[in-house]
């Protein structure tokens, strides 16, 4: 019992370990270059191709939305008659 304490304790340590593998470059003094000149762009869409992209998928689904919902408010005002 106690063995299985310690062995799980050391790997516990183990995986919160600060102490990382391999080293990743800093590029975050890149990207703050990127966003932060001022080319009359908005923030939203400097990151290139793929947040434009994003963007208008959101934009579109955004539009689609509030048509559907407002067809369907129009759909629940106006009941259909009995006949």
């Amino acid at each position: 019992m106690l063995r299985n304490l310690l062995a799980l304790r050391q790997i516990s340590q183990r995986t919160i370990s600060t102490a990382s593998r391999r080293q990743i470059a800093n590029r975050v003094p890149e990207k703050q270059k990127l966003f932060q000149e001022d080319n009359g762009m908005p923030v939203h869409l400097k990151g290139g191709l793929s947040d434009g992209v994003l963007y208008m998928i959101t934009m579109g689904l955004t539009v689609f939305g509030t048509c559907y919902a407002v067809y369907e408010l129009f759909v629940a005002a106006m009941p259909k008659k009995m006949k």
